[in-house]
């Protein structure tokens, strides 16, 4: 496991949507650094098997199942973060969904659960982490967006608006904030992950196998996250953008 010389740059960082993607990168990378990492999802036998290979390779983790969409459920979760480790010093923000579709094929009850899940999600690890974070004197939120919130094409009208509205509310949050509590958007391209496949609409998941011929691996996303929490108290990395260098 690699450590860094500093104890007090060991974190407690709760990485939602862990059990695949992005998030399991970030918790694997993070763990190998030596942060204490807590990994919530709805899948929990993913995160078992997860916290499993992190213990094996010497890291910290443990495992809570999590849905954002309960607002209550999240704020549970973080108050027993803090209960079991002392403090909670960031949230990745990471679960999200993507179910593209073009605005007339009227699949309205997609919509709503991207709204709920990556926007009301964000809100709510937002709205538990906040007053530790207050309490605390400092404290790290980072969101995962994409280049979706600086983009809309054909079928990404309101993934983009939802992407866009979790661009936004981190810099709000930046800008609401006491210096001590950071905000990072991090904003990935395409990255090789599980979200295209809960496309349901024909025509959004054909253009969708073309766009992502060139993706990138997860771990490039989760060493941007990596970086951004690594830096000294400070520093605030407002946002990265990560994309494969052959994505236009």
């Amino acid at each position: 496991m690699t450590t860094t010389s500093n104890a007090e740059t060991h974190k407690v960082v709760l990485v939602t949507g862990a059990s695949s993607g992005i998030g399991e990168a970030t918790a694997l990378r993070l763990a190998r650094e030596g942060h204490v990492v807590v990994l919530g999802a709805r899948r929990t036998d993913r995160l078992q098997a997860l916290v499993e290979k992190i213990r094996a390779d010497g890291g910290t983790a443990s495992a809570q199942r999590l849905d954002v969409t309960d607002r209550e459920g999240v704020r549970a979760v973080v108050d027993r973060v803090v209960a079991e480790r002392g403090r909670i010093d960031a949230i990745v923000n990471n679960a999200g969904v993507m179910p593209l579709s073009r605005l007339d094929a009227l699949l309205v009850d997609e919509w709503d659960r991207m709204i709920d899940v990556n926007v009301r999600g964000l809100l709510h690890g937002v709205a538990a982490a906040l007053p530790h974070f207050a309490r605390q004197g400092g404290g790290h939120v980072v969101t995962v967006a994409s280049v979706g919130a600086h983009e809309v094409v054909p079928t990404s009208a309101v993934y983009s608006a939802t992407k866009f509205a979790a661009w936004a509310i981190t810099e709000g949050l930046r800008l609401e904030s006491d210096p001590g509590i950071r905000a990072t958007t991090i904003t990935p391209g395409v990255v090789e992950s599980e979200l295209a496949e809960h496309i349901s609409d024909p025509g959004a998941r054909t253009a969708m196998r073309t766009y992502r011929r060139d993706a990138i691996p997860a771990d490039a996303i989760a060493r941007a996250i990596s970086f951004a929490l690594g830096q000294p108290a400070d520093v605030d990395v407002n946002e990265i953008v990560v994309r494969p260098a052959a994505q236009r």
